[in-house]
């Protein structure tokens, strides 16, 4: 039987998503090769970019050439830290500042990168936008808010969620265990986590995991995200620095490619199955050392020398294409499914 108040939530959550709809398939008209008019979210206002499309921070990976290229297609390019590299990082981020005039942000991997001057490099370096994550979102959140950051955080669990927002955080990266990279070792699925976090806070929210195209966007804004974030999908991409012996593996991965690794311990980790994975699967075990010179793999294309932190979604990515064209083929897609959820408001 339904209570009063579920039954308040059911009826708010339909007017929500007929707003959504209405809002979502009467933008502007654009070509269906033109850039596509911007997508107006809570996400694209508070960070002024023109699509809901936030490039996960992959460490290597996420640098200038990737990252100005996402957010010079409107979407959100993010520099990562979790290689550790804090000079060449910083190098990065003044490439960015010649590549690209739209805006940007820095992710903080707390596991990776525990030097507390962090804080004051990133503000030093002018960026505005922030997001943490493999840690305690109490340790920086109130340093980088008080420099007039804004500040996300990447969350596997309800519970983490909570004590996220609880520390001032202005937002949500909700990543779910189908994603690539460092995983809390009991995964829960984007589906089932999106929509729990969403109905217990009020912050905005990027949905990660599994995204990789307009219709997996939609999902991801029909389970309560306001944007979307982007890994394997991005690893793949033309403008990607990784070798195309790691571009091509994704491109002809099946969706049962990847393999969890430190299900029994710590940290949880989602790759590519090879060789080397298939060994690691059933370790109890799994300890950083197995991943070798990353480099070798990640620019050398030797694809058994280290771990290649793949998301399931590869095996629904057919080919490697400019982040140009992924961004705004994945904004006119998404258009089209909510114009498909219409007839259901």
């Amino acid at each position: 039987m339904t209570s009063l108040s579920s039954a308040t939530s059911l009826v708010r959550s339909d007017s929500a998503l007929r707003t959504t709809v209405k809002r979502m398939t009467t933008a502007p008209a654009s070509s269906a090769t033109g850039r596509p008019a911007p997508l107006k979210t809570r996400i694209t206002e508070m960070l002024g970019i023109d699509y809901p499309i936030v490039q996960a921070p992959m460490g290597w990976i996420a640098r200038a050439q990737l990252a100005s290229a996402v957010s010079n297609a409107g979407g959100l390019g993010i520099i990562e830290t979790s290689s550790g590299e804090l000079d060449t990082v910083r190098n990065e981020i003044i490439k960015m500042r010649e590549l690209t005039d739209k805006p940007f942000g820095v992710n903080i991997a707390q596991l990776f990168v525990r030097d507390p001057s962090i804080v004051q490099f990133v503000v030093d370096q002018g960026v505005k936008f922030v997001t943490t994550s493999a840690g305690d979102p109490t340790k920086y959140t109130a340093q980088l808010k008080d420099a007039g950051l804004t500040v996300f955080h990447v969350v596997p669990t309800l519970a983490s969620a909570l004590k996220a927002v609880a520390a001032g955080v202005d937002g949500l990266v909700v990543e779910g265990g189908e994603g690539g990279g460092f995983k809390n070792p009991r995964d829960v699925s984007t589906m089932v986590l999106v929509a729990l976090i969403a109905s217990k806070v009020d912050v905005p929210i990027v949905a990660a995991g599994g995204i990789c195209d307009g219709r997996s966007m939609a999902a991801g804004f029909a389970l309560g995200a306001h944007a979307v974030q982007m890994g394997t999908r991005m690893v793949s991409a033309a403008e990607s620095p990784v070798n195309d012996n790691w571009k091509n593996a994704i491109i002809a991965a099946a969706e049962t490619d990847t393999v969890f690794l430190n299900r029994f311990s710590r940290p949880g980790l989602r790759a590519l199955r090879t060789e080397r994975t298939n060994r690691l699967e059933h370790a109890d075990h799994v300890d950083m050392s197995e991943f070798g010179t990353a480099t070798d793999l990640y620019f050398g294309g030797d694809m058994e020398s280290s771990i290649a932190l793949t998301g399931q979604v590869a095996g629904r990515i057919e080919s490697v294409r400019p982040v140009a064209e992924i961004l705004h083929e994945t904004i006119r897609e998404f258009r089209a499914v909510a114009g498909e959820f219409a007839q259901y408001a």
